[in-house]
């Protein structure tokens, strides 16, 4: 495999982007907070991590990196990054355990005075409201296949916002539907681990509606810069044979067009509905025009592409039965392949055929890495590179003028890898996960010297 690349600075400053672009980095509530912690209730990571084969070592997020207690000596950390934004997410189970109903007055007190200690570092709070933390009352009742979830997720929303919204910059309703969905209902990866087509086409619509009916309370509300978090990749056939051909269009229609459909053309693209229709939950077309709510910004996760081809057909298969295919591209420790092209690419291409003058920002971008700590330090230079090149693309794409207003580098510090573990570490910040002791890398340090 060929070696990632390898350098000590970044190539480019920050004044190098527009004067009023904002830089940041992002977390996820599971992921750093522990879910033990301030009266969480349960949530279906926490009981997917305890079944055997699901997670690596048998680990969880019942303590992660002790976010819950620790987070005003990281906000401090962020503070002396010179990042403008943070992008986090609120635990569902924590301020609501039982997912409806009652309110757990610690965990709201604890996202209040999170963003409080946000703004008194000078240091914007965007809120992400829904990072993959189901309430596990709310799984037991179907979860995302069960229409009803709409609702519940509308008061959630409510409640999060009549508490902070005044002072949030912006407000997300979720992160990545596809990985809520497909990646967590049909490919069995994530919690709640099922292989089902039709609940991976059910729970997709239903995150739509969820989404739909949350935009809605929360204009009612006058909260202002509403937006959601899609995730994307660069897909194309691995060769030229017609069944790879159409087994990526039908990949890339499933994990790239059918969110931005729904909410951007009020339609889901035809070629996938063809194959999934009989799944999709009665009256889904009654649906649509809430779907497509104007927004006022689109948030864009980005790691790598994917190159795909038809493994051998199978008999009776709803969907093309296609797989990935490495690249001959240097990989990250998650084996991706590092393609900053990509990026580019998928922001003029969204900005272009979906969202036109809507402003986007790339809410996720970053890379596993092989972080050793030697004599003291990380020098993670793999990673400095990786985001040099991303933010060249991102740059190249702004003078070309795709409206493009925001990067937020994933992610702050190591943390809880979700199915894997504590294994791969993201984070421009090293977290010894036996002490928990922060000790910032060689691409924080970079980093800071780009914002100063």
């Amino acid at each position: 495999m060929p070696a990632l690349t390898r350098q000590t600075s970044f190539s480019l400053s920050r004044s190098d982007f527009p004067d009023d672009f904002k830089f940041g980095t992002s977390t996820s509530a599971y992921q750093i907070e522990g879910s033990k912690f301030g009266g969480a209730g349960s949530s279906h990571w926490d009981t997917f991590a305890t079944s055997p084969g699901n997670v690596v070592n048998f680990e969880n997020g019942s303590i992660a990196c002790d976010h819950y207690h620790k987070w005003q000596g990281d906000l401090d950390l962020m503070r002396d990054l010179g990042i403008d934004s943070y992008r986090f997410s609120s635990s569902w189970a924590r301020v609501m355990p039982e997912g409806k109903g009652a309110v757990n007055a610690e965990g709201l007190d604890f996202y209040d005075r999170l963003v409080d200690g946000l703004l008194e570092r000078n240091i914007e709070p965007h809120l992400t409201l829904y990072h993959w933390e189901l309430p596990s009352a709310l799984s037991d009742l179907g979860g995302w296949q069960n229409r009803d979830i709409a609702d519940h997720f509308a008061n959630y929303a409510e409640i999060m916002i009549t508490r902070m919204g005044d002072r949030l910059e912006s407000v997300a309703t979720f992160n990545e539907p596809w990985c809520i969905t497909w990646l967590s209902h049909y490919h069995g990866i994530h919690a709640p681990g099922l292989r089902d087509i039709r609940a991976a086409t059910r729970a997709s619509h239903h995150v739509l509606l969820s989404h739909a009916k949350a935009v809605a309370i929360l204009r009612s509300m006058e909260q202002k810069n509403l937006g959601i978090v899609l995730n994307f990749e660069h897909t194309t056939p691995f060769d030229d044979q017609e069944s790879s051909i159409e087994a990526a269009r039908i990949a890339e229609g499933i994990y790239n067009r059918w969110f931005l459909g729904g909410l951007f053309k009020g339609a889901y693209p035809e070629d996938v509905v063809t194959y999934l229709e009989p799944y999709l939950p009665t009256g889904w077309q009654d649906d649509m025009a809430a779907i497509n709510a104007p927004l006022d910004w689109l948030g864009i996760n980005y790691y790598t592409r994917n190159l795909v081809v038809e493994k051998e057909p199978c008999e009776g298969c709803t969907l093309p039965n296609f797989t990935s295919e490495p690249g001959p591209l240097p990989k990250t420790e998650m084996n991706w392949e590092v393609y900053p092209q990509g990026l580019s690419t998928l922001l003029r291409w969204i900005s272009e055929t979906h969202t036109g003058a809507l402003p986007l920002t790339v809410t996720e971008n970053g890379m596993a890495n092989d972080d050793h700590l030697i004599d003291g330090e990380v020098d993670d230079q793999e990673r400095i590179a990786y985001l040099d090149m991303h933010f060249k693309a991102a740059l190249e794409v702004i003078e070309d003028g795709v409206p493009l207003t925001g990067y937020f580098v994933w992610s702050f510090m190591d943390n809880f890898e979700w199915a894997l573990g504590y294994d791969k570490r993201f984070g421009i910040i090293h977290v010894d996960f036996d002490t928990l002791e922060r000790l910032p890398k060689a691409s924080y340090h970079a980093f800071k010297a780009f914002l100063a």
